[in-house]
């Protein structure tokens, strides 16, 4: 489990390989990632948009954004924790995933970013 912590703001990530969305024949190798949001901090806070960077060892770097995660923009107070689960395919073996959230404190009406942990899609094999 990779995590990080951005002003309060707790992220955690654990990917997996699934091979029943892959085809390995023809280079599809499909990961899925979970991820845990926990407030940690003394302010209401609203997920309000996802910036991905993923990096594919053969193919070329995709930058992937939007409004919130899986559809939603979820408001956490202080103690909640809020998880998800989403995934990304690659060409190859061997890539990872990094990125930022945007948040807002929902008292201040401020922006600000929340880090992201990087974290390897690696197919098993390759650790053999």
């Amino acid at each position: 489990m990779e995590t990080t912590i951005t002003k309060g703001i707790k992220i955690s990530v654990v990917s997996s390989f699934k091979s029943e969305y892959s085809n390995l024949l023809q280079n599809a190798y499909y990961f899925e990632y979970r991820i845990q949001i926990e407030n940690k901090s003394e302010h209401t806070v609203k997920l309000i948009r996802r910036d991905w960077f993923i990096y594919d060892s053969l193919d070329l770097p995709r930058y992937v954004s939007g409004e919130g995660v899986v559809g939603q923009q979820p408001i956490l107070s202080p103690g909640e924790i809020y998880q998800y689960t989403s995934g990304s395919d690659l060409s190859s073996e061997i890539g990872y995933m990094t990125g930022h959230y945007t948040f807002i404190d929902m008292e201040t009406a401020l922006e600000f970013p929340v880090y992201i942990p990087r974290f390897d899609l690696i197919f098993p094999a390759k650790m053999n």
